[in-house]
């Protein structure tokens, strides 16, 4: 017992943070193929930790339905067929809009500052080609919204919903299409702008439809062949003595 205690070490949630960061921006950049396996032993290897420890990030990120976690298998990547992306953003289209019915009645300048704030950076993340931090901000933008309403509800069922259809745009869609989202946000910021409930509720729904319509399903993927190491090498955290992660 004390052998054990000794090779897993104290908790470092720095460390942890630092695992869990690298391998979903290796998922948001599109590094991983969907159904690529996410074996701990490898992973353990690669990032200099125990494997108890890439378990404790692996279930965080299944707990997000970020990953699938498949009892006596592991972790993969989701592979998502063509129904549950379109019960996924069906239910996006069906909750923006009741999002967006309220918010017309109570935006403000400070709220479209605010978006407008966010869509200047959206912008400049997809100009540079940074594909993580396109997809993260795309789902901000609707987090911004819902927020806004003030309904810890309303925001939890986004959260799940973008947990979901973040790992879909990042395994399906073409990087070259993250500059088209900003523009359909920036339509329905417009929309809000005029207190155009109906613009808005149309320009919503098309751009989740547009969304869901750029996903490319890849059948051919060997996602059991992923070259883990050479993915993870340009993102992974790097060790600071043995003290934790800088």
């Amino acid at each position: 017992m004390a052998m054990r205690a000794q090779r897993i070490g104290k908790a470092n949630p720095a460390e942890d943070e630092a695992v869990y960061r690298a391998i979903l921006r290796a998922l948001l950049e599109g590094k991983l193929k969907a159904g690529t396996k996410l074996a701990e032993t490898p992973l353990a290897a690669i990032f200099g930790v125990s494997r108890e420890r890439i378990r404790k990030v692996l279930h965080r990120l299944g707990a997000e339905r970020r990953l699938e976690m498949i009892p006596n298998r592991g972790a993969r990547v989701p592979r998502p067929t063509l129904d549950d992306i379109r019960r996924v953003y069906e239910a996006h289209r069906v909750l923006e809009a009741g999002v967006l019915s309220q918010l017309v009645l109570r935006v403000d300048d400070l709220l479209l500052a605010r978006l407008d704030a966010h869509l200047a950076e959206e912008r400049a993340a997809a100009q540079r080609g940074d594909r993580a931090t396109s997809v993260r901000l795309s789902g901000a933008f609707h987090v911004h919204l819902v927020d806004s309403i003030g309904n810890p509800e309303l925001s939890r069922m986004l959260a799940d919903l973008l947990s979901r259809s973040s790992v879909m745009v990042s395994v399906y869609e073409p990087a070259a299409q993250s500059i088209c989202a900003v523009d359909e946000h920036g339509a329905i910021v417009a929309a809000l702008r005029d207190r155009d409930l109906l613009r808005a509720i149309a320009v919503s729904r098309e751009h989740f439809l547009h969304v869901e319509g750029r996903l490319r399903l890849d059948e051919d993927a060997a996602p059991d062949g992923a070259d883990l190491a050479a993915i993870f090498a340009p993102i992974k955290p790097r060790r600071r003595g043995r003290s934790g992660l800088s």
